[in-house]
C-alpha cells in the first residue's frame, strides 16, 4: 500500500466532506412528509420560475436517469403533488409542474428542513465559516468537468 497517498491531504479533505454530508443528510431531511427525493423535487420546481421544468431538465438537476424519474414523477402525479403539461416549445416534450397541493406539502416540509438547517449546518458555523463553504462549495459546483473516462470495453 502508497501510505503517502493513503494519508494525502486530498483524500482526508474528501473523506471529511464525505463523512459530513452523510452525517448531516438524514438529520437535514427529516419529518419533511415526504421522501427526499420528492423533496428534492418540488423544492427545485419551487425555485423555479414558473415553477414548472423540462422533465429531462428536471430529472438531470435532481441526478435521475429519465426513466427512472419517469416512474418517480408518475408516484408524485398521482399523489397530486406535481402534473405534467405539454412543452409548447417542443411537441416532444413534457413539462413537471408543481401544484397547489405540491406547493403547500412543500411549505410544510421547509418549515422542518429550514429548522434543521439552521441547528445542524448554519448553526455550527460562523458567518464567515458560513461565506468560506458557500464559497468552496460554489467553486466546486461550478468547475468545469472533464469528460469521465468509460472503463475498456464498455463503449
Amino acid at each position: 500500500m502508497n501510505e503517502e497517498l493513503l494519508n494525502d491531504d486530498d483524500v482526508t479533505l474528501y473523506g471529511l466532506f464525505v463523512e459530513a454530508f452523510t452525517r448531516l443528510r438524514p438529520l437535514v431531511h427529516s419529518d419533511l412528509g415526504m421522501p427526499e427525493t420528492w423533496f428534492e423535487v418540488v423544492l427545485r420546481l419551487g425555485r423555479t420560475p414558473g415553477h414548472r421544468m423540462r422533465m429531462t431538465d428536471l430529472a438531470e438537476a435532481v441526478s435521475f436517469s429519465s426513466g427512472g424519474f419517469t416512474r418517480l414523477a408518475d408516484r408524485m402525479a398521482k399523489e397530486g403533488l406535481i402534473r405534467r403539461d405539454p412543452d409548447p416549445g417542443d411537441r416532444r416534450a413534457a413539462l413537471a409542474v408543481l401544484t397547489d397541493k405540491g406547493a403547500e406539502a412543500l411549505d410544510r416540509a421547509l418549515t422542518k428542513h429550514v429548522s434543521h438547517l439552521r441547528t445542524h449546518v448554519s448553526g455550527p458555523l460562523s458567518a464567515t465559516d458560513r461565506r468560506h463553504l458557500e464559497r468552496a462549495l460554489r467553486l466546486l459546483r461550478d468547475a468545469p468537468s472533464p469528460a469521465v473516462p468509460q472503463p475498456e470495453g464498455s463503449g
